[in-house]
């Protein structure tokens, strides 16, 4: 069977999703654009080549509807032979591309193919695809869950209250974040995978003096009386601090068959072992990281203990907290270059930027084997194992 290997990734710096952020006046095909055209140049593969180029994007509305990939790929230069869809599993949307890519890859579908996304959220704001006063779900939803449910700061509150996850513990996970990343930063580490565009070199979020006494100052975030009378067991420890934020980025990676990259005399990062899905609790929401990893290892063949590095979206700090509780996982193999905490969140450009992290991490840390699972709106999770070649 052929096997799928990532040659190249790229991402934008990350900016604050607000219209003052640093690529805010950037169109989101621009900035999905920017990071096409930067794989394309690095790796040095023909573009007439690319069979495919998948990408994720949450919000497909206003400046990010009409199948933004394609446009992007248009823009980048591509020739208008390459073609180019749009996707969403939510947060996952990107890891969902490359999830396609590589097997499409596998099956023999395509020799070559782009995974990538992107998330504007300063020009097009969350919810921005549901209009005021319309329903997303529609009365079956209601009728399997009638008492209704939730947003996703409230299922991080109700998964902190199951794993009795305390405050202090959040914001200890946060600090950490925003240490790595700037660590991350200040000794090159970022270096090969961020393409700096417009003059904006660094991601915006990462504050390296944060402690956890300023953690502890910030107020909760997601609190509401309705939820609180609903839900007495919630303590209200989610904040703007142990949270992601919301940004601007996109990102992407050059898949395609190792025999491929032998031709073309490319040196993989790393082949793209094992993949996974899986459905969870939509009032939880966000516990199938747990599911999902387990599922993963188990078609690899593989143990906890195999996997040398993590990355585990931080969309919450009580998501990874309650995952390492369930899966045992050593923290200090967990988002060793910081996380979504202090890199951002753009949406649908997270899941192959934590794959553009991890693949780098992986060759500057020497680590064989690398999994990467995230955490998705509706109960959904993706999971993936990566091994360096």
């Amino acid at each position: 069977m052929r096997d799928a290997v990532v040659v190249e990734a790229v991402r934008t710096p990350i900016g604050k999703g607000k219209p003052n952020g640093a690529l805010a006046h950037v169109h989101p095909v621009e900035l999905l654009a920017h990071t096409l055209r930067t794989l394309v140049e690095r790796s040095g593969v023909d573009p007439e080549l690319i069979d495919d180029v998948i990408g994720g994007t949450v919000d497909q509305v206003g400046e990010q509807a009409m199948n933004t990939t394609r446009y992007a790929a248009l823009s980048a230069g591509l020739p208008e032979s390459v073609p180019a869809t749009t996707v969403d599993r939510q947060c996952g949307s990107s890891q969902q591309a490359v999830h396609f890519a590589a097997q499409g890859v596998i099956s023999g579908a395509y020799d070559i193919a782009v995974a990538c996304g992107v998330e504007s959220m300063s020009r097009v704001p969350m919810w921005s695809n549901v209009p005021a006063g319309k329903d997303p779900f529609g009365p079956g939803i209601a009728a399997r869950y009638p008492e209704g449910l939730v947003p996703q700061g409230i299922s991080a509150e109700l998964i902190a209250a199951k794993w009795s996850v305390t405050r202090e513990q959040m914001d200890a996970l946060a600090v950490s974040s925003h240490r790595r990343a700037a660590a991350a930063w200040d000794s090159g580490l970022f270096d090969a995978e961020v393409a700096p565009l417009e003059g904006v070199t660094r991601d915006e979020c990462v504050r390296p003096g944060t402690s956890t006494e300023v953690l502890a100052g910030l107020r909760p975030a997601y609190h509401d009386p309705v939820f609180a009378e609903r839900f007495p067991q919630i303590e209200w420890n989610v904040t703007a601090g142990n949270a992601s934020p919301v940004n601007d980025g996109a990102s992407a990676v050059l898949v395609m068959a190792g025999e491929t990259a032998a031709r073309l005399g490319l040196r993989p990062l790393a082949r793209l072992h094992s993949f996974a899905v899986t459905g969870s609790d939509p009032l939880l929401m966000l516990t199938g990281v747990v599911p999902a990893t387990e599922k993963v290892l188990r078609r690899a063949g593989l143990s906890l203990d195999d996997i040398d590095l993590f990355e585990v979206n931080e969309a919450f700090s009580s998501v990874v907290l309650a995952w390492q509780q369930e899966t045992g996982a050593d923290l200090d193999k967990v988002n060793v270059h910081g996380g979504a905490v202090a890199l951002g969140h753009p949406l649908g450009a997270s899941g192959t930027r934590l794959t553009t992290t991890l693949v780098h991490a992986m060759r500057e840390r020497g680590a064989r084997y690398a999994l990467q699972t995230m955490c998705e709106a509706g109960g959904l999770a993706n999971a993936m194992i990566l091994e360096r070649i």
